[in-house]
């Protein structure tokens, strides 16, 4: 059964823009990782564009067959080489080319296959080539994997040098009507996982595994307190269990509910607008909030909704009107409740007040993930930018204060944010506690129930109930797992991750898709440099005293399994943190069937 990947995943442009300006620090720190393994290698290239031209060389005999796509890549390879080169000139050359087997997908691979094509050809990232032209794009995704799953759908893919990753003002998405060629890909990475007649080696062995993960998992780095679950993606079913049904606190693994919760009530294409409303005969301009924590008043918006294009907008429509003074408001009534989440406001930096109307997650600085010093007030912080921007349009406005857009008001402008399944895709990348409260939030307000941090919890736990996934044990009190009240099992985080492989649901595969990728991506860049890089794909969870892994690996004979490790009342992050890591390594090194 073929199931395609879904149309977000045509947005190619924002993403290799993303790449272009990410990429640097990623390949110092993959060169630095590789630089003890690669004890074969030659001598360091002088640029990357000889190095890009021999690969080029290499792959092309196994490529015969994509000629279509050489045309698709060859600009973006030209663009990423021109922003990158500078910074490569030491960067080694290994011999690993070897392990950029092709990557061309055959039209009958499974879902499961898809995950596991996607998590080995991350060992390829070492070359630095396959980095600038190769599968990956900034959030460490396949784009290759996307480009050849819209291909099959027939109704446009990745544009190659067009931003469809936003709407318009008037919500038009800037989408090609025809599909492109697959970007070339793989023949597959791992064959082990069967051929078009679904054939598969035997999935691991319970008490094989048991052998490998009980001495790992009862290491004293991980407190006195450990659960974990092993499940074959495959199949379902359960592999291993070590107190597999009792709850443990979860930290920011609960992010996966959360994404699974949000992708099953509206869809992975459902998007959050952000708008300008004017009200009629008081010239009242609100600036109606949709809960878009990715808006963002940056120069470059690098593929995620504007605030500056919306006030360029507004700026117009209002000119053609003739006016230039307004009364400046801004609306955040679309969520209910306290905006401050109840660990508090000294929170490290990790979570703005949860506003419906919020520019770059409130931050003071200019980062785009991590923690961060917020703004107190975010939503009044993002009109008073707005007012800013007007300003440069000859628009006069006032001081900006709280309102509500009534029914009579007309919109202006609008931005929309990328479809959610971006949005999951970078809360799950970056552990991105802004968006995993906003999505809990979209979540409720999409089932109707009251948008406050217990409604959005109420409201990811009945999704999840909808889907038939193990609750007992499970408590949900947020949507990031900040909130130490949370509880989640093994069993129902494992089981999470394979309902994202089910083939009858599409639409959760950006609950795997966006898992952070061992050694390259998110949380997990700097992790698994000495091992099982690129091969676990997994979310982390962290906080004193509690540390979690829950992901996808792919063993010795094939099978993609689905993993999560809890553990309780550790005393050291770090040595908690080498634990886990060294679980999942086993894990994927296990030829148990």
């Amino acid at each position: 059964m073929v199931v395609p990947e879904l149309r977000p995943w045509r947005a190619a442009r924002p993403r290799v823009t993303r790449l272009a300006r990410t990429v640097r620090p990623r390949l110092t720190r993959a060169a630095a990782a590789v630089k003890p393994q690669l004890g074969r290698v030659g001598r360091a290239t002088a640029a990357v564009k000889p190095s890009l031209e021999r690969a080029t060389a290499t792959i092309k005999p196994g490529l015969a067959r994509a000629r279509q796509t050489t045309a698709a890549v060859r600009p973006r390879v030209a663009r990423i080489t021109q922003a990158v080169a500078p910074k490569l000139a030491g960067l080694p050359k290994p011999d690993a080319l070897r392990t950029l087997t092709a990557l061309s997908m055959p039209q009958t691979l499974r879902t499961w296959q898809y995950t596991a094509g996607a998590a080995t050809a991350g060992l390829a990232l070492t070359a630095g080539v396959v980095t600038a032209a190769g599968p990956w794009d900034a959030s460490g995704q396949r784009t290759a994997e996307r480009d050849w799953a819209a291909v099959q759908e027939r109704s446009g893919g990745a544009d190659h040098g067009r931003n469809s990753g936003t709407s318009d003002t008037s919500g038009a998405s800037g989408t090609s009507a025809g599909a492109p060629a697959p970007a070339p890909s793989a023949p597959i990475v791992l064959a082990g996982l069967g051929s078009a007649t679904g054939t598969l080696r035997a999935a691991p062995a319970g008490r094989a595994l048991a052998a490998v993960l009980d001495p790992l998992l009862r290491n004293p780095a991980l407190g006195t307190h450990q659960k974990a679950a092993v499940v074959d993606v495959a199949t379902g079913k359960r592999l291993y269990g070590l107190g597999a049904g009792e709850a443990l606190v979860p930290a920011s693994t609960t992010k996966i509910a959360t994404a699974v919760a949000a992708l099953s009530a509206m869809g992975p294409d459902h998007r959050l607008t952000t708008r300008a409303a004017l009200e009629p005969d008081t010239n009242e301009l609100v600036l109606v909030g949709g809960g878009d924590p990715t808006l963002t008043a940056r120069t470059d918006p690098e593929g995620w909704a504007s605030l500056r294009t919306l006030a360029d907008a507004t700026a117009t429509a209002l000119k053609k009107r003739g006016v230039r003074q307004v009364t400046l408001s801004y609306d955040t009534t679309l969520y209910a409740g306290p905006e401050l989440h109840p660990i508090g406001a000294d929170n490290g930096g990790n979570l703005a007040p949860v506003s419906a109307l919020m520019a770059d997650e409130a931050r003071t600085n200019d980062s785009t993930s991590g923690t961060a010093d917020r703004s107190t007030e975010p939503a009044a912080d993002a009109a008073r930018t707005f007012g800013a921007m007007l300003a440069k349009h000859g628009i006069k406005t006032t001081s900006p204060g709280p309102s509500k857009a009534t029914g009579r008001a007309t919109t202006l402008a609008k931005v929309s944010s990328p479809p959610l399944s971006a949005l999951v895709e970078r809360m799950l990348t970056n552990s991105d506690n802004d968006l995993a409260e906003a999505l809990a939030r979209q979540t409720a307000l999409a089932t109707g129930v009251r948008p406050d941090f217990a409604g959005g919890a109420r409201a990811v736990r009945t999704q999840l109930g909808k889907l038939g996934l193990p609750l007992s044990g499970a408590r949900f009190a947020d949507g990031s797992g900040l909130n130490r009240a949370d509880r989640l099992t093994p069993n129902l985080l494992t089981a999470l991750l394979a309902k994202a492989g089910d083939p009858s649901h599409p639409e959760l595969r950006p609950a795997l898709t966006g898992l952070p990728v061992a050694g390259f991506t998110g949380t997990l860049s700097a992790r698994y440099t000495d091992g099982a890089a690129g091969v676990v794909r997994a979310k982390t969870g962290t906080l004193t005293g509690v540390n979690a892994l829950a992901g996808t690996v792919v063993d010795r004979d094939g099978r993609l399994l689905a993993f999560a490790f809890l553990a309780g009342d550790t005393t050291s992050a770090t040595q908690a943190q080498a634990a886990l890591d060294r679980a999942a390594t086993a894990l994927a090194a296990c030829g148990c069937g």
